[in-house]
């Protein structure tokens, strides 16, 4: 039974990263009913904004904060110089240009910084505290954390805060919100600021585990992707739920079921997500949209 536990703890742990990058993904779809498939590898470029900065000797929180701006300012000029522009744009053509993003990102990481692996250094102290037979780190508990601090900033933002209110106006009819005095275009810049933040949160957890590298996202991203589907993609809840609940299915499925192996871990979630959608196509925690004739 310790196992079982020490599993979920595990589970929980890389499933906060997961519910990180679907919460990212899940903001941007709510405003502009885009899946940003370069979230990952945006995230990933801020991640080596921050290990440059420590390379010229800057502390490690404060080149976490400043790499954090620095992801804020590549969501809005992304958005501005490229979303922006294509707003009226068949979603086929959209799609292919966030996949332009993915791999831009990815060749400016490779340009600049090479494609072999870096070693990152963890935002937490080693070691832990132990619950009976279980092991707990302190990543596990920072990781945990920070996922708890963004959800909570999240949601005060957008419910007891005018500025958290106009975006999600903003979100739900563009139109409307502009007649009610709404700056549509500057929520929508700000929904893919705050996006890229907590895509970078994401990248910045992961990289001690994965080691940085230009490719270090991609395989996170479908997992993020899961996620967001497993939660429903207009559910920042949901988007968290999925996540964690992602990170205990894949965490578990690797233990338990032998036969999928390391290599093929990932079907784990992707089979539970697929069960879900088969009862509920929206998510969990997705909603219907009704359409009065």
């Amino acid at each position: 039974m310790s196992l079982f536990f020490q599993l979920v703890v595990s589970g929980l742990t890389t499933g906060a990263i997961y519910a990180a990058l679907a919460l990212a993904l899940v903001l941007i779809f709510r405003a502009t009913n885009v899946v940003n498939f370069g979230q990952g590898e945006m995230a990933t470029f801020s991640a080596y904004v921050a290990w440059q900065l420590m390379q010229w000797g800057v502390p490690l929180w404060l080149a976490v904060l400043a790499s954090l701006a620095v992801a804020f300012c590549i969501g809005i000029a992304t958005f501005r110089l490229v979303i922006r522009p294509l707003m009226s744009a068949p979603v086929e053509a959209v799609v292919v240009v966030t996949l332009g993003i993915f791999v831009l990102f990815q060749a400016m990481c490779m340009w600049i910084w090479g494609a072999e692996q870096l070693s990152f250094p963890s935002l937490f102290p080693d070691g832990g505290f132990s619950l009976g037979e279980v092991r707990v780190l302190a990543s596990a508990v920072g990781t945990l954390a920070i996922l708890i601090c963004i959800a909570a900033a999240i949601g005060f933002i957008f419910r007891f805060t005018r500025l958290g209110l106009s975006m999600r106006a903003a979100a739900f009819d563009r139109a409307r919100s502009v007649l009610v005095g709404v700056d549509v275009e500057r929520m929508l810049m700000l929904g893919w600021g705050f996006a890229a933040v907590i895509g970078a949160f994401a990248a910045i957890l992961i990289a001690p585990r994965l080691f940085l590298s230009p490719t270090m996202m991609a395989p996170i991203l479908f997992y993020g992707l899961a996620a967001a589907t497993l939660g429903g993609w207009d559910s920042p809840l949901g988007a968290i739920v999925g996540g964690l609940a992602v990170g205990v299915a894949e965490s578990l499925g690797a233990s338990y079921l032998p036969f999928i192996g390391a290599d093929m871990r990932i079907a784990v979630p992707i089979v539970l997500t697929l069960a879900i959608l088969l009862v509920k196509p929206v998510g969990l925690f997705g909603s219907y949209k009704v359409t009065k004739l």
